[in-house]
Formats: C-alpha cells, sequence, structure tokens
C-alpha cells in the first residue's frame, strides 16, 4: 500500500459522500467509473484475479486489528471511523473494509463462446446467483439486455461473490447484437419446448434466461433454435429464475462432459 493513510472523521468529507454514493446507489458506478467491494471476502477474490483497487477503505477498528494483513495490496488508504463506516454501507451488517476499484472495461462480445443471457432480470440476487453459476458450469461470457439489473452495483457484486472477475461482462445489449453469436441460442420457458433432462443440448451454446414475470422477451424468442423447459412434478408453476438457471447450466455442463 502507499504511505500516508488518509483519515476520515467528519461526515461530510467530499471523499465519504462519493464513497456512500458508489455503496448505495446502483447506478453510480457509471457515473463515476468505479466500483465499490464491501467486504473482506469480495477484495480477497478481486486480489486472487490479480486485481489492484485503487482505493483500499477500513474502518478504524478494524485496520488496527488486520490492517497489517493487506500491506500488499496497494492503492491508496483510507480509515474511517467506526460509525461513519456504517453510513457508506448498504448492509444491515457492514462489511468493516472495502475496496475501490477502475470499472472494468467493456470486452467485445466473443461470437463462439458459452454465453449466458440474461433478458431484463430485475432482481439482483437472481442476477449475482446466475454469475455464480456461470463461472461454475463453463460459460464465461454473460450479456446482460438493456433493461436488465445493472451488473456492477453493489448488491448484484454482493451476491455474486466475486464470480465478476471471471467472466466476460457485456451490459447494455440489444437484441440485433445477439445475431453476433455463432452459437445457437437456447430459451428458458415455462410451457413450450423439450423437456431437459430429455433435450439433446447442443455445445457451446447461449442459454437465454428471461425476466422473472414476464419471461423471455419476443424479440430474444424469435432468435432461439430450442426451447427447454424443466420438468416440474411437485406442481409448482415455475421455478425461481436463479434456480432454473443453475439446473440448465449444469445440465449442459453434464452433456459436455
Amino acid at each position: 500500500m502507499t504511505s500516508g493513510p488518509q483519515t476520515i472523521s467528519s461526515r461530510d468529507n467530499a471523499l465519504l459522500k462519493d464513497l456512500r454514493k458508489l455503496a448505495q446507489d446502483s447506478h453510480a458506478y457509471r457515473k463515476q467509473g468505479r466500483i465499490w467491494l464491501e467486504g473482506d471476502h469480495l477484495c480477497r477474490a478481486a486480489l486472487q484475479r490479480g486485481l489492484q483497487p485503487a482505493m483500499a477503505v477500513f474502518q478504524m477498528s478494524w485496520f488496527d486489528r488486520v490492517g497489517h494483513d493487506w500491506t500488499d495490496a496497494g492503492g491508496k488508504v483510507v480509515i474511517v471511523e467506526d460509525a461513519l463506516f456504517d453510513t457508506i454501507s448498504s448492509l444491515e451488517s457492514p462489511g468493516r473494509m472495502g475496496f475501490v476499484l477502475p470499472l472494468p472495461a467493456s470486452p467485445a462480445l466473443e461470437p463462439q463462446a458459452p454465453t449466458v443471457v440474461l433478458d431484463g432480470l430485475q432482481d439482483a440476487g437472481n442476477v449475482g446467483t446466475i454469475l455464480r453459476s456461470a463461472g461454475a458450469f463453463g460459460f464465461p461470457q454473460v450479456l446482460a439486455m438493456k433493461g436488465t439489473a445493472a451488473l456492477w452495483s453493489p448488491k448484484v457484486l454482493r451476491a455474486g461473490m466475486g464470480a465478476h472477475f471471471g467472466l466476460r461482462l457485456i451490459e447494455g445489449v440489444l437484441p440485433e447484437q445477439l445475431d453476433a453469436l455463432q452459437v445457437p441460442l437456447l430459451a428458458t420457458s415455462s410451457h413450450q419446448g423439450d423437456y431437459l433432462h430429455r433435450a439433446k443440448l447442443p455445445w457451446p451454446c447461449a442459454w437465454v434466461l428471461g425476466h422473472e414475470g414476464q419471461g423471455v422477451s419476443a424479440g430474444l424468442a424469435q432468435r432461439a433454435s430450442q426451447f427447454v423447459r424443466i420438468v416440474q412434478p411437485g406442481g409448482e408453476e415455475s421455478l425461481n429464475v436463479g434456480a432454473a438457471a443453475a439446473i440448465c447450466l449444469h445440465a449442459s455442463a453434464a452433456a459436455r462432459s
């Protein structure tokens, strides 16, 4: 870390105000060009991927106890009085430390990559869960259609548990941009298509996961080469999209094996 930590003891400090916005506003990362990672786990996940924070922010009492563990993290060090650190966090139990990283540049779409397409998903928990499943089951590219929850927002980052840093993430995608994909699109459905356990799944492919209530939009449905549904003998009308994604992506990984 660089020498000379900055200590913040005023609620009206300009940097503290910027950090609050970054931590609490889902879209602030786009305006500021940087992202907020809160908590030991997320910060370590970033370091393990070779990312270096522009700023490391610590609750004062936490820094006094474990600051020596982070001497090689890099970036400017900011120490915030305990009560003030709590005003940054949007979590019920604040994470006691956080990193500020530059917002990663949006990568180019990879036409042949195994892909997950998020079609208007709104729930940050669902989106983060799906990113974790994508990373676990070998889908390195995630395309978020315009209208999907902000991928680099604090809530999605928290739910993703570090999965972001191993994925190619592209936001604000329009339907016509999917035409550049050279892999078949498989659309999830609750009422049509082959049952997943019987379906012949191509590899590589792109799974299209629809809005929690409305499902896959018409613009993407017409681009799908195959519809797939999950057998539900228990009688529920539909699965949570995060659970459905894990089942579908696992089936693809198993079929590939």
